[in-house]
């Protein structure tokens, strides 16, 4: 074992520098051999390295799982600001509440919720298997620390939401994963369990929002298929296009003739969507008829499409498509 330098020589405090490591006389660097200098840095090097306390280990394990936690706190914040509409004395949408106040999008807020709710199913879930009522208790559970290494999953459901994270840490050599990396493995995933799409062009559905933030509030709403992908369809709905998996649609089974009878009924509220100065009561009519639970409208509603139609001047070529 090597010695220690002696305690005894000490440097003048004139010559002592404050980003020193060591305590070397620069006016005699001679002092100290090379040997006892290299013994100094390492004992000093060791020293560094200090074991916690249990109660420092605790207080370490929580404040790591609060880093964690952080961007579970935000979407929960963003949540309930959103659901209350907090901030409605200040701005009149909820995207321009997020824009002015923290700089990023309606979309980055939804993101942030949903991955909220993700974390929320995996720590649920790990405790149950644990069998513990708080994660900070035990520190061998690797979590989420960011929204973008949960994005992949917010369309799962929790138990398939669990069971990717699980997968996703074993590959990442039980480090915390990234995205890319959970996304490949439920890439794998749905390659193991590939089913044909099973919906077609101009076919009519109702969509099954689930757990998708894009989704929300058109739960039941009436859909077109626009485009059929391998996993996903593109849907037109009373208020725009949006690309969804294919278990968010559930067939309506109408009839060839029903389905080219709503695919009117979706042209003509293409049409007045695309004014831009579509009032709001003219929207509340268009999502109304959004949400038709059948293929036709009825003689008031045909009425009131029709009226808005002559308002805004869109009403050419249209014919009435009430129910006779």
């Amino acid at each position: 074992m090597m010695n220690k330098p002696s305690s005894r020589r000490k440097k003048p405090a004139s010559n002592v520098s404050s980003g020193s490591e060591l305590p070397i006389n620069t006016s005699n660097s001679n002092i100290f051999s090379q040997e006892e200098l290299d013994s100094a840095a390492i004992t000093l090097a060791v020293g560094e390295i200090e074991e916690l306390s249990d109660d420092e280990q605790t207080a370490r394990l929580y404040l790591e799982r609060k880093v964690e936690r952080a961007f579970f706190e935000a979407g929960k914040a963003l949540m309930e600001l959103r659901d209350r509409r907090l901030y409605r004395s200040t701005h009149r949408t909820f995207e321009e509440y997020c824009r002015d106040r923290f700089g990023h999008s309606r979309q980055k807020s939804n993101y942030l919720i949903a991955a909220a709710d993700v974390y929320e199913n995996l720590t649920t879930i790990c405790c149950q298997n644990l069998g513990i009522k708080d994660l900070t208790t035990n520190g061998s559970q690797i979590l989420p620390t960011s929204e973008g290494q949960v994005r992949p999953m917010t369309k799962l459901e929790p138990q398939e939401q669990w069971q990717v994270w699980q997968a996703a840490v074993q590959q990442a050599d039980g480090k915390v994963p990234t995205g890319r990396v959970v996304k490949d493995v439920i890439e794998r995933i749905l390659e193991r369990t590939k089913a044909p799409n099973p919906y077609h062009l101009g076919e009519v559905c109702q969509i099954l929002a689930k757990d998708n933030p894009e989704l929300r509030g058109k739960g039941g709403c009436w859909c077109i298929v626009s485009h059929v992908g391998e996993f996903s369809c593109t849907v037109t709905m009373w208020d725009g296009e949006y690309s969804v998996r294919i278990d968010h649609l559930k067939p309506l089974n109408y009839l060839e003739s029903e389905c080219q009878q709503m695919q009117l009924i979706s042209d003509r509220i293409s049409r007045l969507r695309e004014n831009e100065k579509l009032e709001e009561a003219a929207r509340a009519v268009l999502k109304h008829l959004g949400e038709l639970k059948r293929p036709y409208l009825t003689a008031m509603e045909e009425k009131l499409l029709g009226l808005i139609e002559q308002e805004y001047g869109v009403n050419e070529g249209n014919k009435p498509i009430a129910n006779s």
